[in-house]
This record gives structure tokens, C-alpha cells and sequence, in this order.
């Protein structure tokens, strides 16, 4: 990136003698500034506000001006002008955003071949709410927040709506820069088309995603929060605009989320306590577990449970798996069927599924087998 420094005629008063030319390369910038020092006499919109038009400062530098030389758009481009470059930009400037920042860090560096002096005017709340609507800043709020931007030299307070040759003249004023888009009114089309006509327009770019009227929407969609944090901080509910039943449902509400938050960081605590507590005696009971039975005297007490638990289910399998014939005989009577026919099939194979659940592999070929119990033998057909 190269450096970019801009030629100064006599009227800057030796301001830049003694400072070297800034390089930057690669990111990095590597120079000196000697002597050079910067003071109020030589930058005074770094030190202190930017003046009114009204101020002596402002007065003065509009006194020096010899506005009998007009400035074309090719002598400011090729930086032959022989005095600096008034430039005007007007605008409401309400709740002061980084948008209109932008705007006039462009109209200070439209030109960068030559010296600019940049005007800043703002409507007054009189005309702005008669012609757009209501501010949230009074006038007065909105000047003093345009005096401390960077790139302002100078404040025309109660600036006209529309600009005139007239206006022009008074301040010295050699060319307006807004952002070419249109600016409709009631009245006409484009309230700069009189002067994009006469040559004294220069373009700007508006920053996307950004406006006063995008802040304003997000204040009004969040206005409970806003409320409610105005009220825990003090504010009353007549300098809030609100009435005796919304005051008491902002402070609940305000007063159940500090308990809320409150039970949730106790919860948070216990439970982080409640855990490593968990965790390290979870550990020494494993721990102390593996030293008393270890892993082969684990293997033997499994075995035996093992053995035992198919000695016991074996005894008990003829008494379950089986129907005496008491048993049969009552079950022919109850259903009405001759003594050939045989329990229902259901129960038979809900009863035979138990056994083979509860014993081990070693067993299944005892109940299995025809011989080894009493179950009848089923037979199923396929029917059409």
C-alpha cells in the first residue's frame, strides 16, 4: 500500500514543515514525525469541537476564502486549486450512528488530491418535525454530537431544507456531497436536482444496514426490555412514559428473573459440587470393590451363582411344564370338547416359551426332547 499525501499551499501556514512522508508497507508503517507537533493552533477539529458558523474560528476561515475564484470539478481532482475546497453536507444526524460517519469521512476525502473544509449542516427540530416527523435528539443533542466527529471542520446550525444559490453564497460553499440516490419529497423528485444541474454535486456511498429509522424499529420491537431496564435502574414510570399497571408487571417480571437467576446459579453450584463429590466416591468404591473380590475371585462367585441358579430351575421345570389329568379332565369339560383333543395351543406354547427363557443352553435338549416331558405333539397345516 502506498502512501498517499496531500500538497499544501502557503495558506496552511507551514503546518506539515518538519514532518516526513508516511510509508506503509506490508501492514507495517515505518517514519518519523522530527519536530512536528500536534497543537491546537494547527488542528483544531483533533483538540477541542468543531466551531459553529457563528464562532469566530469559522468566521475567520470564511473571511480568508476568496470565493471570486470558483473551483471546478478538474481543478479539485487534479489538486490545482489554489485555496481549499468548501464542501457541504446536510442531513437530520438523529441518534448519531456510525452511517453518518461514514458519510463524511467520504465528503472529507472526496477530493484527496486537495485540501478540504467540510461544512456539517443540521435542520433545527422546528422544520425537521414539520417536514419528516419527531426526532429521539433535540437540535441541540444533535449539533453537540456533530461537533466531536473527526472529519467536521465546521457547524451550520438550522440549515434550510432545501439549498439555494443564496445559501451557497453566504457560506462560501463550492460543492454539496450526498449519496446519489434520489432524495424524494412532497414537493419534487430529487430535492438536489438543482444542484446536480449546475455542476456543484459530488456522490457519496450510503453504508447498507444501517439507518436511523433500522435503530428506531429495533428500540420500539424491544421496548419491554428497554423499560424494565430503565426501571431496575431508577427511572420512574412517569419519565418512562408508563402507566401504574405496566410499572407493576415490569418490576414482577424483574423481580422473578433476579430469583430465577439467583436459584439458577445455587443450582449450578450444588450441582457442580454434587458431581465431583459423586465422582471421587463412585472411584473409591470401585476401587475398594476391585481390591476385596478382584477379577478371579469374581469369576468363581459367578460360576457358583451360575450352578445354582440352573440346580434350582431344573427342579422346578416338571411341576410347570406339565398338566396332571385332573387337570386335563377339567379342561375338556370347560371347553366342551371329547378327551382327544388337547389343551389349547396358546397356552401350551406361552408355557413351553417360559422354559426355554429360564434354562441354561446345557438343558434345552431335556425339554426339547419328545421323551423328556409330557407336552403334546402340535402340528400345524397351512389352509388356503
Amino acid at each position: 500500500m502506498t502512501s498517499r499525501k496531500r500538497p499544501h499551499d502557503s495558506s496552511t501556514n507551514g503546518i506539515n514543515h518538519g514532518m516526513e512522508e508516511i510509508v506503509i508497507q506490508n501492514g507495517e508503517s515505518s517514519s518519523t514525525l522530527n519536530s512536528f507537533k500536534y497543537t491546537p493552533q494547527n488542528r483544531p477539529t483533533l483538540c477541542k469541537p468543531a466551531p459553529f458558523s457563528t464562532d469566530p474560528e469559522a468566521i475567520a476561515e470564511r473571511e480568508a476564502c476568496d470565493y471570486s475564484h470558483r473551483i471546478t470539478l478538474d481543478m479539485a481532482r487534479n489538486g490545482t486549486a489554489n485555496r481549499k475546497i468548501r464542501i457541504y453536507t446536510d442531513g437530520i444526524y438523529d441518534l448519531f450512528h456510525q452511517g453518518h460517519a461514514r458519510q463524511m469521512m467520504q465528503a472529507k476525502n472526496i477530493f484527496p488530491n486537495s485540501e478540504v473544509y467540510l461544512i456539517i449542516g443540521a435542520c433545527s427540530d422546528e422544520l425537521t418535525h414539520s417536514m419528516k416527523g419527531r426526532t429521539v435528539m433535540t437540535d441541540v443533542e444533535r449539533y453537540e454530537a456533530l461537533r466531536h466527529c473527526r472529519y467536521v471542520d465546521e457547524i451550520i446550525r438550522d440549515a434550510p431544507w432545501k439549498i439555494t444559490d443564496e445559501f451557497m453564497e453566504k457560506h462560501k460553499i463550492d460543492f454539496v456531497a450526498q449519496d446519489s440516490t434520489p432524495y424524494v419529497t412532497q414537493d419534487c423528485d430529487d430535492l438536489y436536482k438543482e444542484i446536480k444541474e449546475k455542476g456543484y454535486f459530488v456522490a457519496t456511498e450510503r453504508t447498507e444496514g444501517v439507518s436511523t429509522s433500522a435503530i428506531v424499529a429495533r428500540i420500539v420491537r424491544d421496548y419491554d426490555i428497554y423499560v424494565r431496564r430503565n426501571l431496575a435502574r431508577g427511572y420512574s414510570a412517569k419519565e418512562l412514559n408508563v402507566s401504574f399497571l405496566n410499572e407493576k408487571k415490569f418490576r414482577l417480571q424483574n423481580k422473578l428473573d433476579e430469583m430465577k437467576n439467583k436459584g439458577k446459579k445455587v443450582i449450578d453450584d450444588v450441582k457442580g459440587d454434587f458431581i465431583q463429590k459423586w465422582e471421587e466416591k463412585s472411584n473409591e468404591f470401585i476401587r475398594a470393590f476391585l481390591m476385596l473380590f478382584g477379577r478371579d475371585n469374581l469369576s468363581q462367585i459367578w460360576d457358583k451363582s451360575k450352578g445354582r441358579i440352573k440346580d434350582a430351575l431344573h427342579k422346578r421345570s416338571p411341576s410347570r411344564g406339565s398338566l396332571s389329568q385332573s387337570d386335563e379332565d377339567e379342561a375338556e369339560t370347560s371347553d366342551g370338547h371329547n378327551g382327544n383333543n388337547s389343551p389349547p395351543a396358546k397356552r401350551i406354547q406361552r408355557e413351553s416359551t417360559s422354559h426355554l427363557s429360564l434354562t441354561s443352553d446345557d438343558d434345552d435338549e431335556e425339554f426339547l426332547s419328545p421323551t423328556g416331558t409330557n407336552f403334546p405333539t402340535l402340528e400345524f397345516t397351512n389352509s388356503k
